[in-house]
């Protein structure tokens, strides 16, 4: 045996092998493993010297927090004797007011301790990309808290405080465009504490449909990051979710109402089933059909108007201090294109773990969609991506069938497994050699479970003159802010596909869009309209049969005229609406968050290509606070003045989240967001090795783990070296999952990926590991433990 830098190295009797790995925090790292390996089975014939060097490198392994810890996901266990009633998030509810194009929700959260201790809960949910979340209030028995906006740390620091006080409060601070994270402080025995937010949301209808969507659950994120490096804001990603297929610990409804100045013609959802009631021909309302509906997927409610019209024109709001406007213009029809324009494809897919089951059948689909419809003249290429990634060919090949078939075969082999390395994949997609003569367009598809959205929007804008960017989001419950952002970056459209059905329709759609734009070249001018503050200053090409929005402020007495000016094919088209036609009232209000979340937006764009730019990050929070909107770097807090507990004995609660419909167990430790590479690669390199160990209402150190498996290090030699007398390249890896009782005892042994092909093999590990004891958890929990081997060929 000897010692390679972090890693040891086994040399077996019949042939070299190395078991490899990367430490992990609160799981016991491969590294780990292998030195306890080595230490119990070759030590008795190790030279003094050898024995001497063995035992400083057992010394050095760290036994408190590995500073290499990488952020990850991990699974909820209910302790003995513990159930959801201890959990102190019980309901979630919308009531959602749609007028002409406007929603405005209203989200109650409520919180109730039914146990004994008091509770701080944590809770991570999801909202839309565009929300302008502009009020938040939390209501104590007969006492309601409106709740400040305040600067991210400060607002932190306030309540914090407040909570060490005995004092309850309620933080709410944006991690993510679509991602929040309500903390409420001091909830005592027998509380019930309801949080409200508000936010407003801009519809834009396409090709005639309003689509509303309120997502329910964050999915989980894949990570390969050291959280030690990180600041508060990226930690959330650590957060727990429980197994596939159960059910949410609280209780989701929704309410909405519909209200048109134009008669609606159709109204139905694309996720959930539901009861619609006409109350007018312009008003409908809209509830869930069943009524013990839990959150796991977005809620997806589309509508028409009547001849499939739309409501657009010109919106003021005439302020105290500062006026706005909204104007949303109705695009011409699309004109087919005859022109032949080559094309190049570069199909970029995701085949992690948390891809695996029915998303990647969805995905599947939409490929072979996509690549059938593939004109002689076209070119393309594949790059599937996991926690590695695969090229099909290393120039782009001729859209022949022979070719086609060469990339059905290849998507059809995945499996689903591995990492979500996303950056790495987009790069060697760009830096693939661009075929002379083309148009390349970058087609991506993946459900978004990764934490860095700004570090691939600035890879694609370094990039925009190599290529138009659309992108995919496949499954029930996507990271739209990924995918949204991606397409934004990218200069082209962003698609949802909920499920195969929806897969061959956006496909469609995808083709038509490609086809031709509805609208190049877009500027707008104004003529006696004093405009300024616009929350874009370049309007990219319209692809989708929808209106074309821009928002900004203008100066009082407006009059004159907006024109806009674009080409359409090869014909100039021009349009102009009059101010003296234009709606202004004081209940467009609204318009004055929307403008603000807008132009935070282009500022976070902006900030992607610099995330350390102080003056977009000061302008971002300087906009948060002067229009009350939650932002990256403003957060609303409320504090009740009554103190109610000594503030000394507040047990934490992550509340656990559903995974999302159809997306399976691997989303979770290396099976998904964690290690791994793409399926059929036997022996790939490891990304990052996921923390293994989670505990409910219990505990176990890290060292009384080291020493369980300690104690059975000869048996797993012992069952490597049967294996390789029947298999000398016996290579690959294994990941276990198993419980450690109450009683210390193992249980609910089983294997969750595995590369090895030798089921004797895996056998004869599982029945070692059902045989380990270690000592009981404190506090009588039980302790997840999932364990990765990777056995390499050294040659």
């Amino acid at each position: 045996m000897r010692l390679l830098g972090d890693r040891c190295v086994f040399f077996s009797r019949r042939a070299r092998r190395a078991i490899t790995g990367f430490s992990s925090p609160l799981y016991v790292s491969l590294a780990i493993l292998v030195c306890l390996f080595f230490a119990n089975s070759a030590r008795a014939g190790m030279s003094l010297q050898r024995q001497k060097l063995f035992q400083a490198a057992l010394d050095s392994i760290p036994t408190g927090q590995d500073e290499k810890e990488t952020l990850s996901p991990y699974f909820f266990v209910f302790a003995q004797g513990q159930d959801s009633d201890q959990l102190p998030l019980k309901s979630t509810r919308s009531e959602v007011s749609i007028a002409g194009v406007i929603a405005r929700v209203k989200v109650t959260q409520v919180y109730k301790n039914e146990g004994g201790q008091t509770l701080e809960a944590v809770y991570l949910f999801p909202a839309s990309t565009r929300a302008a979340v502009h009020s938040l209030q939390m209501t104590i028995g007969q006492r309601t808290i409106l709740a400040r906006i305040k600067k991210r740390k400060e607002a932190r620091q306030e309540y914090e405080k407040a909570v060490k006080d005995g004092q309850t409060a309620a933080l709410l601070e944006q991690q993510r465009p679509n991602v929040f994270q309500m903390s409420v402080g001091n909830i005592l025995p027998g509380d019930e504490i309801e949080v409200e937010l508000e936010y407003d949301e801009l519809l834009v209808p396409s090709e005639g449909v309003y689509e509303f969507v309120f997502p329910t659950v964050v999915g989980p994120r894949y990570s390969n990051r050291v959280a030690k490096e990180l600041n508060d804001q990226e930690r959330w990603i650590k957060n727990p979710y429980l197994h596939e297929g159960e059910k949410a610990l609280h209780t989701f409804g929704i309410d909405l109402n519909i209200y048109s100045g134009i008669p609606i013609a159709k109204v139905s959802s694309a996720s959930h089933a539901v009861n619609v009631e006409f109350t007018s021909k312009r008003v409908a309302h809209v509830s869930l059909a069943d009524s013990k509906a839990y959150g796991n997927r977005d809620f997806v409610l589309r509508y028409s108007l009547q001849a499939e019209e739309i409501e657009h024109g010109l919106l003021l709001f005439p302020g105290e201090k500062e006026n706005f406007f909204l104007l949303m213009i109705e695009p011409p029809a699309r004109i087919d294109s005859h022109d032949i324009v080559e094309r190049e494809y570069i199909f970029v897919m995701d085949v992690s773990g948390s891809m695996s089951g029915f998303p990647l059948e969805i995905s599947k689909q939409l490929m072979r969609d996509l690549l059938s419809d593939l004109k002689t003249s076209d070119y393309f290429n594949l790059v599937l991506f996991a926690g590695s990634n695969e090229v099909l060919s290393k120039d782009s090949l001729a859209a022949s069938p022979e070719n086609i078939q060469a990339a059905f075969d290849l998507v059809d082999t995945q499996q689903g497994g591995g990492g979500t390395e996303l950056l790495p994949a987009l790069e060697r997609a760009l830096s693939l050699p661009h075929k002379e003569g083309t148009s390349r367009i970058v087609v991506i598809a993946s459900d978004g479970y990764i934490d860095v959205e700004k570090e691939s929007f600035a890879l694609i804008r370094k990039n925009l003159n190599e290529a138009n960017v659309f992108a995919f989001g496949i499954g029930s419950s996507v990271n739209r802010f990924l995918i949204e952002g991606l397409a934004r970056a990218g200069m082209g459209e962003p698609f949802i596909a909920l499920d195969a059905d929806e897969a061959r329709r956006q496909a469609a759609r995808f083709r038509k869009y490609i086809a031709a734009p509805v609208l190049q070249d877009i500027q707008v001018d104004f003529e006696g309209f004093e405009a300024y503050d616009l929350h874009s200053q370049v309007l990219p090409d319209l692809f989708a049969e929808r209106p074309l929005v821009l928002f900004g402020k203008y100066k009082p007495s407006p009059k004159g005229s907006i024109v806009i000016r674009g080409q359409v094919s090869s014909q100039k088209m021009e349009g102009r609406i009059n101010l003296s036609d234009a709606v202004s009232s004081r209940d467009n209000a609204a318009l004055r968050g929307l403008w603000a979340r807008h132009k935070v937006m282009s500022l976070t764009d902006m900030l992607a290509g610099d995330p350390a730019d102080g003056k977009l990050i000061e302008e971002v929070t300087r906009l948060g606070l002067r229009y009350s909107l939650l932002t990256d770097y403003t957060s609303f807090v409320a504090v009740d003045t009554k103190v109610r507990a000594d503030g000394k004995k507040v047990t934490k609660v992550r509340q656990p989240l559903p995974l999302p419909l159809g997306v399976s167990d691997n989303a979770i430790g290396t099976g998904g967001a964690g290690s791994g590479s793409l399926p059929g690669k036997v022996g790939g390199r490891v990304y990052r090795s996921m923390p293994a160990a989670r505990t409910v209402m219990g505990s176990l150190s890290r060292s009384e783990i080291q020493r369980g498996i300690r104690k059975n290090m000869r048996s797993i030699r012992a069952c490597y070296e049967r294996a390789l007398k029947s298999d000398s390249s016996l290579s690959g890896k294994i990941v276990v999952e198993f419980v450690i009782g109450p009683k210390g005892t193992v249980t609910n042994v089983k294997i969750v990926t595995s590369t090895v092909k030798s089921y004797q093999f895996q056998a004869d590990i599982l029945k070692v590991i059902r045989r380990m004891r270690f000592p009981r958890p404190a506090g009588g929990g039980s302790i997840v433990v999932a364990y990765p081997f990777i056995f390499r060929s050294i040659n």
